[in-house]
């Protein structure tokens, strides 16, 4: 019984293999496609292989432009890697006073930290620190945090700083100090890329990237500090809070500038951002580390703040340019020179005046106790004058 069953089972299964076979023939000559007397075509037209290789050709020239987009990307990660170690960041307790109180009727001190960067620099042959002098104002020389990209703190020997262009350096020492590359920032032209490495908000070591949009930017009102001598850089480069004191630097990782100051309703980046060019920084900062402080020109002029293109018309130019005199102080550089009210001062010590502005920053960097030529219009006439220029009183 047992081999009989196995037998019929064999065959049946034989049988049912057979039938699935047939099945499966049928099934698959009826899904064959059936001829409705239209030919299918198997040649590729010459149109359809032009338009393979012309997008054959933009796949390639798109890979080429990657190519070169990422070695830029990588050119700036080499740049931003090299750089760091010159750049510090910078935290500065103040005591600021506080609001009335109501028990006692005095002003109640508050402790405010403020964050910024630096860049190290050797000046005169010491190590410094250079950054702005709203960053550390106000703080105590101990209270002032200074430290590396690799979390590395230094300790801050001395401090000098200067209102006029709100520059301030802290000597610093340490081992393996690496200061700075600094660029010509007269070489600076609009357009130029540029980066930025700084702190803000708190986040030290953070880089951004942008161009420079503008230059020569003067007479800007920058809040509460007043800084007199101004020839800022412009830029789109994002800063923020706590960039203050940072570098601006160009892709060969010079620094072209020092950031200290944005254009914001909001307080935070908003595409206009200020840096001081380094050449006027480098200036300032000899002058601070061999004399203590910055030894400013004076020339003794109040200057036309209203000077406009209707005015410059009056007394025929087609343009504005230069600093309208308004008044002259008594027995300043500027009187004795012959300078009166209503003189157009066009040059200064060999520089064409821009503006009000410029002149105060050409005067203010001009070194004192020699004759330098000015060029001035009166009446339609140019005149040749020489000054004698004096250091800034103590109260001007």
């Amino acid at each position: 019984m047992r081999s009989t069953s196995r037998k019929w089972t064999y065959r049946r299964i034989a049988v049912l293999g057979l039938l699935t076979s047939v099945s499966c023939v049928a099934r698959s000559e009826a899904q064959q496609p059936r001829d409705f007397g239209k030919p299918v075509r198997t040649t590729v037209l010459p149109s359809e292989i032009a338009a393979i290789d012309r997008r054959d050709a933009e796949f390639a020239q798109i890979a080429e432009d990657v190519e070169r987009l990422q070695l830029q990307q990588s050119l700036l990660r080499r740049v931003v890697k090299v750089v760091s170690p010159s750049i510090v960041h910078i935290e500065a307790i103040k005591e600021t006073k506080g609001e009335t109180s109501l028990t006692s009727g005095r002003a109640e001190s508050k402790r405010v930290e403020e964050a910024g960067a630096g860049v190290l620099m050797s000046i005169l042959g010491d190590i410094y620190v250079v950054t702005n002098r709203h960053v550390i104002h106000s703080a105590a020389m101990n209270a002032i945090k200074v430290e590396t990209n690799d979390k590395v703190r230094l300790p801050v020997k001395r401090v000098l700083s200067d209102a006029s262009t709100d520059t301030a350096l802290l000597q610093v020492t340490g081992r393996g100090l690496l200061p700075a590359r600094l660029g010509d920032s007269s070489a600076i032209e609009i357009g130029d890329s540029v980066f930025a490495i700084g702190s803000p908000f708190g986040l030290s070591h953070s880089v951004t990237s942008g161009i420079i949009s503008a230059k020569g930017r003067r007479n800007l009102e920058l809040g509460t500090r007043a800084i007199d001598i101004q020839d800022f850089f412009q830029t789109d480069t994002a800063i923020n809070p706590g960039n203050s004191g940072g570098p601006l630097l160009n892709m060969r990782g010079e620094v072209i500038g020092i950031n200290t100051a944005i254009a914001s309703n909001s307080g935070g980046n908003e595409g206009i951002g200020f840096s001081i060019p380094i050449n006027l920084v480098s200036q300032v900062a000899k002058q601070l580390v061999s004399n203590g402080q910055l030894q400013r020109g004076y020339l003794g002029v109040v200057m036309d703040n209203q000077f406009d293109s209707n005015k410059a018309k009056q007394i025929g130019l087609n343009q504005t340019m230069g600093a309208l005199v308004k008044a002259v102080k008594p027995g300043s550089p500027a009187e004795q020179a012959g300078i009166r009210p209503g003189d157009l001062i066009l040059e200064f010590n060999g520089s064409s005046i821009d503006n009000d502005g410029h002149l105060v920053q050409t005067v203010g960097l001009t070194p004192t106790g020699r004759s330098v030529p000015a060029i001035i219009l009166r009446d339609g006439q140019r005149y040749e004058v020489s000054i004698s220029l004096t250091e800034m009183p103590a109260v001007y």
